[in-house]
């Protein structure tokens, strides 16, 4: 059961350093703190090494990049490398510019992840891309759907092996794998995609539970991504007629904030293949 993952975060209470896309940065803070950890901002140079030395993760999300930025990225990535912190890659847009691919894949050449998250089309582009996961197949289909689901776990598996890091493909159905077993999600709602930054919002989330539960990344990162479903779920019952994008945004937050052990465990809709 995926519950005690959930109840480690909030007991331990991890401090998250982000460095993540300014469309989202308040959105991400607020989903860590209903989580039970604790979030940290900084982008800077000068500043990522010593933030990211108090901290027990790090989110590095390359959604809204610049050159200062991406040298905060890699500064701070290796001092995570070093401390022995966990440090997670959400590869936001990789495939859509020449800039996030090569900033995605330079990335994973000099920086050890635990976890990459990110949606199919995502984790196509690194893995056909330059860097450590060249040569990986990445001919499969641009969303996960029953029809296809054997050929996405296999293209998951595949991944997580060359990447040496525990993958998340997200979308309809959620992957997540180590490259021996591999988690298939069935959590959420449709509507989630008419947020901007659920994605962004979850990868924070992520950080803390592998943090939070250092021995078991596979299944704390499955954890997390079944809570964020369900709360998915739990916000959309609670929305009112008159109710938008925006209060649902809110929703999704607070059935974070209220969910417990029991809560995901009874909720968490998932098979391991």
């Amino acid at each position: 059961m995926l519950g005690k993952y959930l109840e480690n975060v909030r007991t331990n209470c991890p401090l998250v350093h982000n460095i993540t896309n300014y469309v989202t940065v308040n959105d991400v803070a607020n989903i860590l703190l209903a989580c039970g950890a604790s979030p940290i901002m900084s982008d800077e140079p000068e500043d990522v090494e010593d933030i990211t030395s108090i901290c027990g993760g790090l989110n590095i999300n390359i959604g809204t990049l610049n050159q200062s930025s991406i040298k905060g990225m890699f500064l701070a990535g290796k001092r995570a490398n070093e401390l022995g912190h966990k440090v997670l890659l959400d590869p936001v847009g990789a495939g859509a510019s020449r800039l996030r691919t090569k900033t995605a894949t330079s990335l994973m050449d000099e920086i050890k992840f635990n976890v990459i998250r990110g949606n199919i089309s995502e984790i196509k582009t690194l893995a056909s891309g330059s860097g450590t996961t060249k040569g990986v197949d990445a001919d499969v289909a641009d969303a996960v759907t029953e029809d296809n689901l054997e050929e996405a776990v296999s293209f998951a598996k595949a991944f997580a092996k060359a990447s040496g890091a525990a993958v998340a493909i997200t979308g309809a159905t959620d992957l997540v794998s180590d490259g021996d077993r591999c988690f298939v999600i069935r959590n959420g709602r449709p509507e989630m995609g008419k947020i901007t930054g659920t994605g962004c919002q979850l990868s924070g989330m992520m950080t803390a539970f592998i943090a939070a539960n250092p021995d078991n990344e596979l299944e704390a990162a499955a954890a997390a991504v079944c809570a964020m479903g369900l709360a998915g779920e739990i916000g959309w019952k609670n929305m009112a007629p008159s109710d938008g994008n925006s209060t649902y945004r809110n929703r999704i937050i607070d059935a974070v904030y209220h969910m417990d052990k029991d809560t995901l465990d009874q909720g968490a809709r998932y098979e391991i293949r």
